[in-house]
This record gives structure tokens, C-alpha cells and sequence, in this order.
């Protein structure tokens, strides 16, 4: 028979997938002779039994909950239900991995009309025996029966203003008495029955609604955000009750070994006297410093901060602790490693291995790489932040905070911007042409769009707040008005974004400035020490490479040509060269476009002084050069002597139904090579004239970008070599360079052992190839997959976070074939995955040899591949 249920002396600390942190952390604390009141653990695999058999629990479950029970009775001398000398416990959730939002906890479990009378005999103090009740009916309402706990609230309001007494303390046993009666009154009229007065009834009941929990909403966005799978099951803590409200010589507090925000050493908490678990936590009343427990209590003082002690030398990590002192006597409820923001989480890494506690190796793997974040961009002001309104919730696109007025159009955010103003653009999606409105913005904010959606893509470069796929929003562009969350919104109004948490606030909430500490760059060298992967990032100006540079980038891993076409001088160009109807007429515009062209890539190489540029040639579709605006049109028709019609009619017949699979990537080089021989020109005089003026050893890296047939990369490759060899000829240049491919249709994958015949390079486009593969837009996909979500069809994003059971095969095959054929294939991935920390573990796995990311997050991938090689290692 299955073992489903564990007594506390019969786990251990490594038995947390099992008994979940919390479980396994009783265990723990009980197995080193620590003052724990005794329990048992229901495990995770109870969990996910209960959702196999259609939400229930077997009759074996039950069976051993009651064992166990009984055990507790035994060894307590206590009886479950008992009208002299009842047992009450304790009921609460703990996964494997600390999730908030999920199950509140339940105290007082076990009292009923009855034993409530033999528990104020056998305790002699009737008014902590109602308080007991009444703190029990309201919490097994509320948590278990999802009865609103105002409804209760407002029942002690009223006695209290009745009483004219100004604390719950001051109620006396006749007044909580009163209390329970209306609480029975309202749970009967909510759910249409008696408050349950059989004990084992409230205790399946508990234990149902702490599974149940781990599939509330709260707990699915949690792991969706934080990489943790439905599959794992939550466990179930039922533990003996010690009571913090007996009195002055009881209390409950909670307590961290180190401040949880800065990382400072000592002891940081609070506590209250005559008071219950949960008054702390909800803020019902004022807690005292944990210090004021030495002048309250001296000798619980001290043993507390004994144990406290030793649990951090035990566990070798700052713990988060709860604990109760009833009449005089110290109970720890609960250890674990305390949650910390990044700043905190760097300061103890650090503190600890100079304390000789740790390892470089485990200071490097503790520190969530994804909390970097935190560091690299401004935060609200946590105390501003309380006050502020949430209007509604989308995707969280790019991290950080920003608040600022109102623009709907990029011409409007720009020069508002110019004159000293903080912007929020608000768009129904963004486009390249928005580029230097989405440069003014503190924020941006878009109605469509998915992860990697143009918004969201460019807003990571820059490092700027976004949230993307906002559908809640009903937008005017015109009027320049939308309404979110029953309020209307107009230009220059005030609205804040949590680009971390995708939250929209109403208002102007204060931000903080991000601040990088010396722990940052120690634990960075101790990061690169480790890792094997180098990690590039995705740059298209040279501010955004220099910034990437100081970030710790090795390189250029993909920078995007196109983004360079829509500086105002330029733009027409480009039109022109679209518009053209002869070759000749084509490369003539083109031509006018290689000083530019040249410009740019000269200003990127001198910046990255020698470091590896991968170049990727055109990518986009025609159409979305061409002008849309009326004024526009005119003037481009003027300049090429057409009419306004013939430009209108050349415009439409670009459109195409589908054109992320249209005419784009090197299938343009393949019907107007003009464009790969001009862009080829710009990149190899480059590379030459900064060599030149620099004494760089330059070597540029050509990508060509959506290949599916090894033929068609030859046809492109013949163009670039012949005009490369041509330039470096009249240059008198003997200039290595390498072409390669981006590796973004299926086709591709498959074929990969081909495609190597031709590319000296792979660099995988998961953005391409996971839409590809999924057959998914990955600008309208967020308006469906939250269905998936809920549906658990998918876990999480494949835009944000690599799927590596279908496209990862793709990637791994690719990377096979690939190097079958050339042995020193060189390969990368410039996705938006490419700052994931999850698929940076897998590209580690499967033998890249480096991954590309946006700008800001070029710290979290050197963490990210740090922590995969000392994994692999330990594995």
C-alpha cells in the first residue's frame, strides 16, 4: 500500500518533493530536537491523486489521515473532538517550491459548540477559548467555504462601536460569545447549512480546500510566471495548535536571521503579544520590533535567537521563521529560506561565503537569475505603491516601473518628451515607424500583441517598461481617449506600469532609480568563471551595444538591419528603392542608402572594439516601409515623378494576407539581390575602414535570415561573396569573414545536415521558428493562449519561455545534423529566449556555444549559463 501520509519524525529536509518545503522542514526541525508541536504531512502525490480521481480523496488517504491522527492523540493526550480536553490542529498548505496566494492557514480546527465549553474549563479562561472559536469559524469560512471575510469583519466592528471598546482584546467571553453566534447566523445564510460540528468533517474539508488551492487562479498566474509545474501537487501540514492568545506571557511573531530587503545581518521581524498567527500577517494590529521581545520575555528571547542561529548555520541560508510562545513557552512553527529582493539575495550570497557558510559555486546558484531585473531597472517606491489602484492586468512585456502622462501617437510622446515631460505611450499595437516615440517613453503600453511582439521586443532592447496585449482596453486613437476598469482615460492624464507585473495603475506613482552594487560585479566574475556558454545580445544602435558591453555582452549576436531604415532621411529611400520598376532604377536608390548603411555598422564595430557582430540582412516584409499617411504618399509620388495613384497602387499590391510567411528574409535577396549586394558593400567597407582607423581585428559575422533550402542560402551566398571579394579587391583587403544562417523554419531543422554545407554559422530564431512550429501568430496568440492556461493545455508562454518538448527537439536535432556535417559549426540562439533563464539551461544542454539577449538582460543569461554548467557539473 502507497504511504500518503508522513509523521514529522519520519521526514527529512531532503524529502521536499515529497512533503513540500514546509513539511519537509517540520520534519527537519523535529529530527534536530527543536521545540516543534508534533504533526504529520499529507503528501504532494495526495494532491495530484486527489485531481486524478476527480477532486477526492481515495478512502486510503482518509484511512492513514486518521492513523496519523490518532498517533498525535495518543501521543498529546488528547482526544479530537473530546468535550473535556479536545485536541485542535492547525491546517496548512506547503508546496515544493514557496508560492504566495496560495491556501491560507486554518488554526483552531477541531472546536465545535460543544468543546469549546470543556476547552474554557480545561484552560480556565473562558475568553481565550471563544476567541479561539470565533477566529476558527471565521477562518474555515473564509478559506475553506470561500465565505467573504468582510462579512465578519463587519460583525466585530459593530460589537466593538457597541461595546465602545477600541480592540478585539477588550471583547470579553460574554461579548465573543455574541460574535460566534452572528458568525453561525451568516455562515447558515451563505451556505445553507449548520457550521459543521463534527471534527473530522472540518478537517477533510480543510484538507480538500488546501488542494483545491493549488489550482486557484493566484496560484496558475504564480507558476506560470516562475517556471513551476501544475504536476508538482501541494502538500498538506496538520499540526498540533499552541496558542499565542492566552495572555500577556503568549505571543506570535515572525522573524528573518538577515533584513530580507537590504541583507543585513542580525535579527529583523515582528511580534505581537496575546495575539494569533495571522494578526501578524494581516496587520490587524500594530506588531513590536522582535527586539522588544528581550524586554517582554527575556528567556524566550534568548532561546529564540539560539535556535534562530542555529537554523541558519544548519540550513546555511537566511530563514524565514514563525513562531508562537504560549504562557511562557517558545514553539517554532515553521523555517525556511526567506524570500529577499535581488539587492538582499546578493548581500547575503556575498556575506555568507566570506562567513566561509558557502561555496562560490552555491553563492552563484542561489541567486535567481530572473530577479536581476530588480537591479537594472527603476521600481515604484514600495510605500507609494500601497496606495496606488490597480485598472487592470496584461502581459508583462519588459521589466520595470514607469509612470508618466498619457500620448497616443509617437510624433506627440517625442516632442512631449523634448519639453521635460514624462511619457506613457498608449498604443493599439506598435510599429517600426513608432521607433522614436517608443525612445521618448518612460512606458509603453499596447492593447494587441503577445511577448515578442514588436512593442515588446524593442521596449527590452531599450530597457523601458512595457506592458503588451492589453484587451481590456477600449482605444480611440483618434479622440485620444481609451477606458480601462470602468474609468476614461484622456491625453496627458497620469497612469503608472509595472512592466514586471504587467499591472496598470491609475496615477502618478513615485519610482526609484536602480542602483548596481560592488556585490554585483563579484558575483558576475564568480558567474563567468563558471559558465561555458558566452552570452551576446541583440543591438541595433550603438548606444544599445555599448550599454549591453557594460552589462558584461561578448558580442553581437543579432543585429537587426532594418531598424536602421526609418530615421526620417532615410525612409524615403528605402521607398524609393521599393517603388522602383527597373533594377537599375533600383540600385541607384539603394546606392544613396550605403553611407548610411556603412555609417551605422562603422559606429557599431568601433564600439564593440573587436569583439564578434552578427549582421542580419532584411527581414521584413516590403510592405511595412511603405507609407500609409497621406502627406506621405504625395511627396514620395512627387519625388519620383508618379502619380499619387500609381505609389497607392504599387503600395497595395505589396500587401499580402499572411506576411509573416510572405515575402521576407532571403527570399527578397533572392528576387532583388541588389539589396544583399548593397548591404554586403556597407558591411565589408566597414569592417575594413575601422580596422584601419582603430587597429581592430575585425571579423563580421552575414546572417542570412529565414532559409528553408540549402539552395536558396547558396543562391544569397554567391551574391555576398561576390561582392564581398569584389570590395575587398578595390580595398586591397585581405578581410576574413563568415556567412551563416538563422535557423527559423521547421524546414530548416530538419534539413540542418544540408544547410551546413553552406553556413559557417547557425544562430537559432525561436521567436520564427516557435510561431513556425506551433503554427501560432505570435502577435494574436496572448488573446487565446490564457485559455490554454486555465485549460491546462500549455503551462506557460512558448514566446517567453522555449517549449523544449517540440521546438526544443527541432533545436537539438538542428545542432546534430548541423555538426555532423561541419564539426566546428559555431551555433547560438538570438531569440527573446535567449535572456530566458530555463532555455539558457537548455541551450547549455544541448552544446551552444553562445545565446544572444536584449540588452538588460545580458546579466541574467551570464547567471543563467553559470548556474547551468555548475548543475551539469554537479549532475
Amino acid at each position: 500500500m502507497a504511504k500518503w501520509v508522513y509523521l514529522f519524525r519520519e521526514g527529512n529536509a531532503d524529502m521536499r518533493n515529497l512533503l513540500g518545503g514546509k513539511g519537509a522542514n517540520l520534519a527537519e526541525m523535529t529530527n534536530l530536537g527543536l521545540p516543534i508541536p508534533p504533526g504529520f504531512t499529507v503528501t504532494t502525490e495526495a494532491c495530484t491523486d486527489y485531481y486524478n480521481h476527480g477532486r477526492s480523496i481515495s478512502e486510503e488517504i482518509q484511512i492513514q489521515i486518521f492513523d496519523a491522527l490518532a498517533l498525535l492523540e495518543e501521543k498529546l493526550g488528547k482526544k479530537f473532538g473530546d468535550t473535556e480536553n479536545p485536541l485542535l490542529v492547525s491546517v496548512r498548505s506547503g508546496a515544493r517550491a514557496s508560492m504566495p496566494g496560495m491556501m491560507d492557514t486554518i488554526l483552531n480546527l477541531g472546536l465545535t459548540d460543544i468543546s469549546v465549553e470543556g476547552f474554557a474549563k480545561r484552560t480556565g479562561n473562558p475568553r481565550f477559548a471563544y476567541d479561539s472559536y470565533r477566529r476558527f469559524i471565521q477562518m474555515f469560512s473564509d478559506v475553506v467555504m470561500e465565505v467573504p471575510k468582510s462579512l465578519f469583519e463587519r460583525v466585530i466592528d459593530e460589537i466593538k462601536e457597541d461595546r465602545k471598546v477600541h480592540f478585539d482584546t477588550e471583547l470579553t467571553a460574554e461579548d465573543l460569545k455574541e460574535v460566534i453566534r452572528r458568525f453561525k447566523e451568516i455562515y447558515k445564510e451563505k451556505m445553507g447549512e449548520e457550521f459543521p460540528q463534527e471534527p473530522r468533517v472540518q478537517l477533510m474539508e480543510a484538507v480538500k480546500a488546501v488542494f483545491r488551492s493549488w489550482d486557484n487562479e493566484r496560484a496558475i498566474v504564480y507558476r506560470r510566471m516562475n517556471d513551476i509545474p501544475g504536476d508538482w501537487g501541494t502538500a498538506v501540514n496538520v499540526q498540533s495548535m499552541v496558542f499565542g492568545n492566552m495572555g500577556n506571557t503568549s505571543g506570535t511573531g515572525v522573524a528573518f536571521t538577515r533584513n530580507p530587503s537590504t541583507g543585513a545581518k542580525g535579527i529583523y521581524g515582528e511580534y505581537l503579544i496575546n495575539a494569533q498567527g495571522e494578526d501578524v500577517v494581516a496587520g490587524i494590529r500594530t506588531p513590536q520590533p522582535i527586539t522588544r521581545l528581550e524586554e517582554d520575555l527575556p528567556e524566550c528571547y534568548e532561546e529564540f535567537l539560539k535556535i534562530a542561529n542555529r537554523l541558519e548555520e544548519h540550513y546555511r541560508d537566511m530563514q524565514d521563521m514563525e513562531f508562537t510562545i504560549e504562557d511562557g513557552k517558545l514553539y517554532f512553527l515553521q523555517t525556511r529560506n526567506g524570500k529577499r529582493t535581488a539587492q538582499a539575495a546578493l548581500q547575503i550570497a556575498c556575506d555568507l561565503v566570506d562567513e566561509g557558510m558557502i561555496t562560490p559555486q552555491e553563492a552563484v546558484s542561489r541567486i535567481e537569475a530572473k530577479s536581476l531585473d530588480q537591479l537594472l531597472h527603476p521600481a515604484f517606491d514600495p510605500d507609494a505603491l500601497k496606495k496606488g489602484t490597480v485598472m487592470g492586468q496584461a502581459l508583462p512585456a519588459s521589466p520595470g516601473a514607469a509612470a508618466g502622462k498619457i500620448y497616443f501617437n509617437a510624433e506627440e510622446a517625442k516632442e512631449a518628451h523634448e519639453t521635460g515631460e514624462r511619457v506613457i505611450l498608449v498604443r493599439l499595437e506598435t510599429s517600426p515607424e513608432d521607433i522614436e516615440g517608443m525612445h521618448a517613453a518612460e512606458g509603453i503600453l499596447t492593447v494587441r500583441g503577445g511577448m515578442t511582439s514588436h512593442a515588446a521586443v524593442v521596449a527590452r532592447g531599450m530597457g523601458t517598461a512595457c506592458i503588451s496585449g492589453c484587451g481590456d482596453i477600449v482605444i480611440d486613437e483618434k479622440k485620444k481617449q481609451f477606458t480601462l476598469g470602468g474609468k476614461t482615460y484622456f491625453e496627458g492624464d497620469y497612469i503608472s506600469l509595472d512592466g514586471s507585473t504587467g499591472k496598470i495603475y491609475d496615477g502618478d506613482i513615485q519610482t526609484q532609480e536602480a542602483s548596481i552594487s560592488g556585490n554585483f560585479g563579484r558575483i558576475m566574475s564568480w558567474a563567468d568563471s563558471f559558465r561555458k556558454l558566452r552570452v551576446r545580445t541583440n543591438a541595433d544602435t550603438p548606444a544599445d551595444a555599448a550599454n549591453a558591453v557594460r552589462l558584461g555582452a561578448e558580442g553581437i549576436g543579432l543585429c537587426r538591419t532594418e531598424h536602421m531604415f526609418f530615421e526620417p532621411e532615410r525612409i524615403p529611400k528605402i521607398r524609393k528603392m521599393i517603388l522602383s520598376k527597373t533594377v537599375e532604377e533600383r540600385e541607384k536608390a539603394l546606392e544613396e542608402l550605403i553611407p548610411f548603411q556603412k555609417g551605422d555598422f562603422k559606429a557599431l564595430y568601433e564600439v564593440m572594439e573587436g569583439k564578434p557582430v552578427t549582421i542580419r540582412f532584411l527581414d521584413p516584409p516590403l510592405h511595412e516601409f511603405v507609407p500609409t499617411d497621406e502627406k506621405d504618399i504625395e511627396a514620395l509620388a512627387k519625388d519620383m515623378n508618379l502619380s499619387v495613384e500609381e505609389v497607392k497602387s504599387t503600395c497595395s499590391e505589396l500587401h499580402e494576407f499572411n506576411p509573416m510567411m510572405g515575402h521576407r528574409g532571403c527570399r527578397l535577396s533572392v528576387t532583388y539581390p541588389e539589396i544583399a549586394r548593397m548591404q554586403t558593400r556597407a558591411v565589408i567597407e566597414a569592417a575594413i575602414e575601422v580596422s584601419k582607423e582603430k587597429g581592430f581585428e575585425i571579423v563580421p559575422e552575414i546572417m542570412v535570415p529565414l532559409v528553408g533550402d540549402k539552395k536558396e542560402l547558396k543562391f544569397v551566398k554567391d551574391v555576398i561573396v561576390e561582392t564581398a571579394e569584389k570590395v575587398k579587391a578595390e580595398k586591397n583587403s585581405n578581410l576574413v569573414y563568415h556567412i551563416g544562417t538563422m535557423i527559423e523554419i521547421p524546414r530548416a531543422a530538419l534539413l540542418a545536415n544540408e544547410i551546413a554545407e553552406e553556413a559557417e554559422f547557425f544562430s537559432f530564431g525561436t521567436n520564427d521558428l516557435t510561431q513556425m512550429t506551433f503554427g501560432f501568430s505570435r502577435d494574436d496568440a496572448g488573446k487565446f493562449l490564457v485559455d490554454y492556461y486555465k485549460s491546462k493545455i500549455y503551462e506557460s508562454d512558448p514566446f517567453a519561455k522555449l517549449d523544449q518538448n517540440g521546438v526544443g527537439q527541432l533545436i537539438e536535432m538542428a545542432v546534430t545534423k548541423g555538426r555532423s556535417q561541419r564539426p566546428n559549426l559555431k551555433i547560438g540562439i538570438c531569440g527573446e529566449h535567449g535572456g530566458d533563464p530555463s532555455s539558457v539551461a537548455f541551450c547549455h544542454k544541448v552544446g551552444m556555444d553562445y545565446v544572444s539577449c536584449s540588452p538588460f538582460r545580458v546579466p541574467i543569461a551570464r547567471l543563467a549559463a553559470a548556474q547551468a554548467a555548475i548543475a551539469d557539473k554537479r549532475n
